[in-house]
């Protein structure tokens, strides 16, 4: 009877501890998909290698056109900058396709097709200026125009956003428009292909092509 009741009270104490165990990892699990970390990666052509891209530090420039500048001979020998954001739950990876300012391909860009944020403040064209805080709003009037207000962008996939600033000014606030960017445009699009340049704002981009020979 002894060794009886020394089995059942054995088998009882492994059930207890089996039992305790699936708890304590279905805990876990929850706990880990509560924490799980989303990597998003905005501005990235589907042909690009990880390896290619190389990290800005902001803190490490003293100026806007030293950082512009250092954009430009990385995609002038064949990489991508890039700057990562980081919280507590997301990295968010940000690719520039920055110009070569090596050439002047750059400059036959229709100006109806971009987006300036200069200083935190937003041109779309000349008579249009918004505060930062307009910046979903013109955002989503591009991306849904498809062409059919000719001032804006003729369609989604050729929108571009044109960053500056001047060269005195302080750019402590590009990794937080940065953030209200790319966040803003996944919202609206639920995709993370938009391209964004930083540029000198005393450069000319807007040139009509070369007409062609009678």
């Amino acid at each position: 009877m002894k060794y009886i009741l020394k089995i059942s009270f054995s088998l009882f104490l492994i059930l207890i501890i089996n039992g305790c165990g699936n708890v304590e990892k279905k805990e876990q699990e929850s706990i880990e998909k509560e924490t799980a970390i989303v990597h998003r990666e905005f501005g990235k052509w589907k042909t690009e290698n990880d390896s290619l891209g190389v990290e800005l530090n902001t803190k490490k420039f003293n100026n806007w056109i030293d950082l512009v500048e250092r954009a430009g001979k990385i995609i002038c020998n064949d990489s991508v900058p890039k700057i990562t954001l980081r919280t507590s739950n997301e990295i968010r990876t940000i690719y520039f396709p920055n110009p070569c300012w090596e050439n002047d391909s750059y400059k036959i860009i229709k100006s109806k097709n971009v987006i300036e944020i200069h200083n935190d403040t937003i041109y779309k064209h000349p008579k249009s200026i918004f505060p930062i805080d307009s910046l979903e709003s013109v955002l989503k009037k591009d991306i849904t125009n498809n062409g059919i207000n000719p001032m804006l962008s003729e369609n989604s996939k050729k929108i571009m956003i044109f960053i500056s600033y001047d060269k005195q000014n302080d750019f402590n606030k590009l990794l937080e428009n940065l953030d209200k960017l790319t966040d803003q445009y996944y919202g609206i699009t639920n995709n993370t292909d938009i391209k964004i340049w930083l540029i000198d704002a005393d450069k000319e981009f807007f040139k009509p092509p070369p007409r062609a020979k009678k």
